[in-house]
């Protein structure tokens, strides 16, 4: 059974840092890309950042610059770090995975960013 967990949310200042970490499991998924959203109650889910299998990775406009994506292939680990946090990137991440046609997700890691 694959499985993402998630970790790393928390409560921050606007200016601040938060590493988000996403471990999966039941398979090795080192050639697979994997992707950030994030969703607020109520709003459409958006895309954040990408990694592909070979590292490529790919940003919303919205985080350009403050937001890195990276992977531990050894760990099987896909990481988010967030600098220079804005209120407005408040918000539930979501960790998924793609496997061909299918998608995996993990439940979802709290970020919240005061003013």
């Amino acid at each position: 059974q694959v499985q993402l967990v998630e970790s790393g949310g928390g409560l921050v200042q606007a200016g601040g840092s938060l590493r988000l970490s996403c471990a999966a499991s039941g398979g090795t998924f080192v050639r697979n890309d994997m992707d950030w959203y994030r969703q607020v109650p109520g709003k459409q889910r958006e895309w954040v950042a990408a990694i592909t299998g070979g590292g490529t990775t790919s940003y919303a406009d919205s985080v350009k610059g403050r937001f890195t994506i990276s992977r531990d292939n050894a760990k099987n680990t896909v990481y988010l770090q967030m600098n220079n946090l804005k209120p407005y990137d408040t918000s539930v991440y979501y960790c998924k995975l793609r496997v061909i046609w299918r998608e995996y997700w993990g439940q979802g890691t709290q970020v919240t960013v005061s003013s």
